[in-house]
């Protein structure tokens, strides 16, 4: 084969380290936008915060202006400064009272910020823990009931059988009987939270009514109620109730409220979860009668190049530190570009979302509007992955809460007057639907289907139940209380 050289011309698209930056930037959420931000001003020296201008002096301005009105007295003659040593037959207050009265009042009415003092998080195992350690067992007993503690879950319930448990321990303890590990068990069915280290629901109610007091009315009512037919009450059998045990309608009513004001899950009383915190990227706040939408000016701080060690950069000269301080100096312009960029497309992103949701920013999820990425991306004329990547992980500040972009977009269904309705809308009516039905004769999906259709909203009944299911709403057999 002979070999030969071809020219040939062509057009291909170039990822530049620039564009890359720009779009990984882009899709960043903005925590992780933060300590991207944060790395570059660790690792590029023309980089620097823009911090806003303050009305504070230099050290040796104030140094001065100390020395300056030391001296100067009062037509009493007393100095208007406090002295730099105080006698020391004097107090703070003969000689300061007013300035320290002042300081102390502003001090005391700055707002504290309680999400910054965030103490260690409490969790039900920590709890068991402190309790055994405060309770009086034997050293054999105390080994039993750690590994009792350690197979309570979150809320509050035994994720092995006793059996496993007693199986484990047979091989760390001699002459183990099973009889021990349940009476150890018995004696952390004590602890609080009332109810903690059950093995099923109906032991963990149970525990709860044993801890009642005696004379609580309806207690031994509702024990038995528990105990034996916990199926009927689930099952929502009152008239079986009342026959079995032979209970009036009132009293049935009062011994079921005794059990619903039981807790199912104990253990989430003490379990406390970090709190985490969404930071919006976007407020939308109405004035004049207009929404206005704006950036989070907190959302990441605002970067400048260094003007110091830019100056320092000769346009002729190529050692080698000075080709250092010229990288560091195109990089930072980059990526202050880039991030310009992200800023700007999200702020039109956004704006456009507001144009077509006014409704849903007045009146709630009700009235949202449907709407999918490739209208906006038209609208921008941007690509519809360039709006895929602004609108996740991003957040928006409206009067309703606070919103991902992506909840703005969803799927529509057709309407009798032939408009669209929103998916997040139906969600929203079948929702405000269950939340006003009768307790004993809710809606079924075909029933809320006929009333969507009866406000011009063509939704089958399949689509009801998925909507609904999605929502974690049970169904209608499930949702019914005759107790």
């Amino acid at each position: 084969m002979k070999q030969s050289i071809n020219l040939k011309l062509g057009q291909q698209l170039s990822m530049t380290p620039q564009l890359q930056q720009a779009i990984r930037l882009l899709q960043m959420s903005t925590l992780d936008l933060q300590q991207e931000i944060q790395q570059a001003l660790d690792s590029n020296i023309m980089l620097e915060v823009e911090e806003e201008e303050g009305n504070f002096q230099p050290l040796e301005g104030l140094t001065e202006k100390k020395t300056e009105t030391t001296d100067t007295l009062t037509s009493e003659g007393s100095q208007t400064d406090m002295p730099d040593e105080l006698p020391i037959d004097s107090s703070w207050d003969d000689v300061y009272e007013e300035d320290y009265e002042s300081t102390a009042s502003s001090t005391s009415n700055e707002a504290v910020e309680f999400e910054t003092q965030r103490g260690n998080t409490s969790t039900l195992l920590d709890h068991l823990v402190w309790q055994l350690e405060l309770t009086r067992f034997s050293e054999r007993d105390h080994d039993i009931a750690l590994s009792i503690i350690d197979s309570i879950n979150d809320e509050g319930y035994l994720i092995s059988s006793l059996e496993e448990i007693y199986q484990g321990l047979q091989g760390q303890m001699d002459d183990l009987d099973f009889d021990e590990v349940q009476a150890v068990l018995h004696r952390i069915q004590n602890f609080d939270p009332s109810g903690v280290a059950a093995v099923d629901l109906q032991d963990c109610l149970k525990i709860q009514l044993m801890q009642l007091p005696e004379h609580t009315p309806f207690r031994k009512v509702a024990l038995t109620i528990v105990t034996n037919h916990l199926d009927l009450l689930a099952n929502h059998g009152r008239a079986a109730l009342m026959r079995e045990l032979s209970l009036t309608s009132e009293q049935l009513d009062k011994a079921v409220a005794l059990i619903r004001s039981l807790d199912p899950k104990p253990g989430l009383q003490i379990q406390q979860s970090e709190s985490e915190y969404v930071i919006p990227d976007v407020y939308v706040i109405k004035r004049n009668n207009a929404w206005q939408v704006s950036l989070n000016p907190e959302a990441a701080p605002k970067l400048r190049i260094n003007t110091e060690y830019s100056s320092l950069i000769k346009r002729a000269d190529d050692s080698k530190g000075n080709q250092f301080m010229k990288d560091h100096y195109q990089e930072a312009k980059w990526f202050i570009k880039s991030l310009q960029g992200r800023n700007d497309t999200i702020l039109r992103v956004a704006r456009a979302i507001v144009d077509r949701q006014k409704e849903f920013l007045e009146h709630g999820a009700i009235a949202m509007k449907p709407m999918v990425l490739r209208a906006i991306a038209e609208e921008l004329e941007l690509h519809e992955s360039t709006v895929s990547r602004v609108t996740t992980q991003k957040y928006m500040h409206t009067p309703n809460g606070i919103v991902e972009f992506k909840y703005f977009f969803s799927s529509h269904v057709s309407t009798e007057e032939g408009g669209e309705c929103s998916s997040t809308a139906i969600r929203a009516f079948i929702k405000e639907l269950v939340s006003n039905e009768n307790p004993a004769k809710p809606l079924s999906d075909s029933k809320i289907a006929d009333l969507l259709n009866e406000k011009g909203i063509n939704v089958a009944r399949r689509t009801i139940a998925k909507y609904r299911e999605a929502m974690f709403i049970a169904s209608s057999s499930e949702r019914k209380r005759t107790l």
